[in-house]
């Protein structure tokens, strides 16, 4: 018994032994495993705070804030005197949420209503609104305020708020919707620049978005205004341009009255500051509406497209058309230019002293080289000739004996000089690239017949670019400047960041060079094929063009390109015309005379004085003199002895008012209405056809009818025929009123 006593108790001493080292171990594993749970939570509280922590923030934030963009304005641009040609302007955007429409019945109404305000198709809107769980579907942007009041009203008489809804937005705005539109371009859906100027510059262009970030309350609903942060939209850099809106201005007219006139394709022009490279002005006939880009209005094209079945090639044709309807030739598009190429050959074998201005070629009618006969445009040829009169004749046998002295080496050598091997890098889109053996011959592949042909300006293409940089360089002594038309920029509170200085590439040809290259070219205006470019008082120097279509069979470019004053040049002009119709085509006969009236126009308006020959003077204006109060035989007296002849209208004895006033420019033998009675003052009369005629007919036509008669285009000794006035027959004018009535002859101007 006492055994099993002590075995027992034993027993329990071991036991108790044991449930110590379990609690033991129980105690420290609890210990371990609380440890452990709470390192878990420590390393979770640190990679929550810490390594996610920005992360985790900004959501948090996002649910707090409710973040609304401002739209900033683009960059405004101006002429170079400081008229604004593209602004932004207020315009509102039309969006939808789908997931508040009630039924299909709802859905159709609006989708039907905003298509027909907007001009939208109707099936598109539909889509567009048809899925519900959207709560924002954009319809347009940038609309008007008359669409916009549209919009409101119908959202005020079906009780549409919160469903169709309107914000404020803004749209590109070109106030003089087709002007300048090639060099100027437009902005897309997202007011980026899609062409011109408004995509060469879109960075500069584009502002900085502002924010109005607004803390929300737990409902998720706007707080205060105290809760309210705004960020101020940035307006974008504005640009100031070279481009002057009134020389902008005579150019556009001009080419646009070449395209009508002459049945063209298209006519485009560059007039450029010769000492500079500042573009004064640049255009591209016909044009577009730079509000409405997307839209085709020439009927013509209009009725070639409406021929078109298939959806798939109408949109093509249409997109195609759109295009080269944006499209500006004056950079992007390449021709080859015929005679005027001849300039710069003259002006290379007079820089290298391989001719002198009296070098003397006699032109038989046609030249052989290798197995190509090369013919003049006079049959018969010229005979013998000098340098000088060779350009005055634009003649081509003359141009490939001069070439072939030059050799290829030497005509290679003035043909990269001047330009035509490399972009001119003009501060616009799309400017051509040359390549070279496609668009010019390499020095490597130049043979004798692509020698010969170049020589007189075919077999190479060049841009508008290239030709007027080139011709600048010969007109302003010899330096090749880098063509711009950004002068300056402007940061939103109108202080100036950027202003462009001239940039002289490289010197070309020598001042005396220069010099007799354009005393030729003067004598091409004053005698030769350019004399439709004429204008008294400003000897014109230029150069006559017209080269048939390489890819166009019995298609022509006609292009003149000329300088003035030639003793001292300060502009030179360009104008191609790119397949005109009709017999004549050369561009002395239709090239020429745009070119003249622009250069005219804009020497006026630059306030270039004219400096007259004797025999211009013989032709120009009188000045109207002061007959006011006087007795009419007196007043017929005082007006006959100065020129003018007088037509009394009424039946007093005194002058009580004349047309023209005293003072005024009107043609000697022009005619001065005197008024002698109240009731018959500012008589008005039908204008007379005035075309047609030569210079002494028309103005006996002009005076017999009470009108004064201005002559404008070709020398005074040509044979020349008015075919265009400034004001169109058979409407009403005041008498005495002056008529500008141009005038060109046919004669000598093939090329």
């Amino acid at each position: 018994m006492h055994s099993t006593l002590f075995l027992l108790e034993k027993g329990v001493i071991l036991l108790a032994r044991t449930t110590r080292k379990l609690k033991q171990r129980c105690i420290i594993a609890a210990a371990i495993l609380l440890l452990l749970g709470f390192g878990t939570d420590v390393f979770r509280l640190f990679y929550i705070q810490v390594v996610k922590g920005e992360e985790y923030k900004t959501k948090a934030e996002s649910q707090q804030l409710s973040d609304t963009e401002i739209s900033a304005d683009r960059g405004i641009i101006y002429d170079c005197n400081y008229n604004v040609l593209a602004e932004s302007a207020s315009a509102w955007l039309v969006y939808v949420n789908p997931s508040k429409i009630k039924d299909d019945a709802q859905r159709k109404l609006i989708s039907e209503t905003l298509a027909k305000i907007l001009k939208l198709k109707e099936k598109r809107v539909y889509e567009k609104i048809s899925n519900s769980k959207y709560s924002y579907v954009k319809i347009e942007g940038k609309i008007e305020y008359t669409e916009k009041t549209l919009i409101s009203d119908f959202i005020d008489d079906n009780d549409l708020y919160d469903i169709v809804n309107i914000d404020p937005d803004t749209k590109r705005y070109y106030p003089y919707s087709n002007f300048a539109s090639t060099i100027l371009g437009f902005t897309g859906a997202e007011d980026s620049g899609r062409a011109g100027l408004e995509l060469q510059y879109n960075d500069k262009l584009t502002g900085v978005a502002g924010r109005i970030i607004t803390a929300k309350n737990a409902r998720n609903g706007a707080m205060s205004s105290n809760f309210e942060t705004t960020y101020d939209a940035k307006q974008g850099t504005s640009l100031v341009l070279t481009l002057d809106k009134t020389i902008q201005y005579y150019l556009e007219k001009g080419l646009s009255q070449a395209v009508e006139d002459n049945d063209a394709t298209s006519a485009y022009g560059i007039v450029m500051e010769v000492e500079t490279g500042a573009i004064l002005a640049m255009a591209t006939m016909p044009d577009y509406d730079l509000n409405t880009p997307t839209i085709i209005t020439d009927k013509e094209i209009l009725k070639e497209l409406d021929e078109i079945k298939d959806e798939d090639e109408y949109d093509l044709a249409y997109n195609n058309k759109i295009y080269s309807m944006w499209r500006n030739k004056a950079v992007s598009d390449t021709y080859e230019p015929g005679s005027v190429f001849k300039v710069f050959v003259a002006a290379a074998a007079l820089e290298e002293g391989i001719v002198t201005p009296d070098y003397c070629f006699s032109c038989s009618g046609s030249v052989k080289v290798a197995d190509n006969v090369l013919h003049c445009h006079k049959d018969g040829g010229h005979g013998s000739q000098t340098l000088a009169e060779g350009l005055m004749n634009s003649c081509n046998p003359f141009f490939v004996n001069i070439g072939q002295k030059l050799g290829s080496k030497n005509f290679y050598k003035y043909f990269e000089a001047f330009g035509f091997t490399g972009e001119t890098e003009v501060d616009l889109p799309g400017e051509a690239t040359p390549v070279k053996d496609v668009t010019y011959h390499s020095l490597e592949n130049m043979g004798i017949s692509q020698l010969s042909s170049s020589s007189f300006g075919q077999t190479f293409q060049v841009s508008a670019m290239q030709m007027i940089t080139g011709v600048s360089a010969i007109a302003n002594g010899g330096n090749l400047m880098q063509p711009y038309i950004v002068g300056a920029m402007l940061d939103e509170d109108g202080n100036t960041v950027f202003e462009a200085e001239p940039v002289v590439k490289r010197s070309v040809i020598s001042k005396t060079t220069s010099k007799e290259v354009l005393k030729m070219m003067e004598k091409v205006v004053s005698e030769g094929t350019g004399k439709n470019a004429y204008v008294p008082g400003y000897h014109v120097a230029g150069k006559t063009g017209t080269s048939e279509k390489l890819t166009v069979d019995g298609e022509y470019i006609a292009s003149f390109v000329g300088c003035a004053p030639a003793d001292d040049p300060k502009i030179a002009v360009l104008i191609v015309i790119d397949e005109p119709q009709g017999y004549v085509h050369g561009g002395g006969a239709i090239a020429a005379p745009v070119a003249g009236a622009v250069i005219e126009q804009t020497l006026k308006y630059m306030n270039i004085d004219p400096v007259y020959s004797n025999e211009e003077l013989a032709q120009l204006n009188g000045i109207t003199p002061d007959v006011n109060s006087m007795n009419v035989e007196k007043a017929r007296a005082t007006l006959k002895n100065q020129g003018f002849t007088a037509r009394v209208v009424g039946d007093g004895e005194t002058v009580i008012s004349q047309y023209p006033l005293k003072g005024q420019n009107i043609p000697l033998d022009g005619v001065v209405i005197l008024y002698t009675e109240k009731e018959t003052s500012n008589k008005t009369a039908t204008v007379p056809d005035l075309t047609g005629l030569s210079i002494s007919s028309a103005n006996e036509r002009a005076v017999n009818a009470g009108f004064n008669l201005k002559i404008s285009g070709a020398s005074l000794d040509s044979e020349v025929v008015s075919y265009r006035q400034s004001i169109e027959s058979g409407t009403q004018a005041e008498m005495g009123t002056t008529i500008t009535v141009y005038f060109k002859t046919n004669q000598g101007v093939e090329d």
